[in-house]
C-alpha cells in the first residue's frame, strides 16, 4: 500500500511539473497557489497535512514576492500535488489498517 502511496505521489509531482513549463504571469501564480492553498485546506481537515506542502507554498510565495512567476507557479503546482497525495494516503488508509490487524 505504501509502494502505491508513493508512486501516486511521484506521478503527481511529475505531472504538476511538467504543466509548469507553460506558466509565468501572476494570475497563473494566484491561481495555481489558490488550487494548493484548496488542497492543503482538504488534508487539513483529513488531519494529514504534510510538511513538505507547507514548504512547498512558502517556496512559491518567496518566488512571487521576488517577481519569479515561473518559480511560483512550479512550486504552487508542486505543493498543490503534494497535498493532494496526502489526501489520497488518508482516504486509502483508513481503512487499509484493518488488513493489518492481528485477528
Amino acid at each position: 500500500m505504501r509502494i502505491s502511496t508513493l508512486s501516486l505521489a511521484f506521478t503527481l509531482l511529475i505531472a504538476g511539473a511538467t504543466s509548469a513549463l507553460t506558466a509565468g504571469s501572476e494570475a497563473d501564480f494566484k491561481a495555481a497557489y489558490a488550487a494548493a492553498e484548496a488542497a492543503n485546506k482538504e488534508a487539513a481537515a483529513l488531519r494529514n497535512q504534510w510538511t513538505t506542502t507547507a514548504a512547498a507554498l512558502a517556496a512559491a510565495k518567496k518566488a512571487a514576492d521576488s517577481g519569479d512567476f515561473d518559480q511560483a507557479v512550479a512550486s504552487s503546482k508542486e505543493a498543490e500535488a503534494l497535498a493532494k497525495a496526502s489526501i489520497f494516503q488518508a482516504t486509502s488508509e483508513k481503512e487499509a489498517w484493518k488488513a493489518l490487524e492481528i485477528r
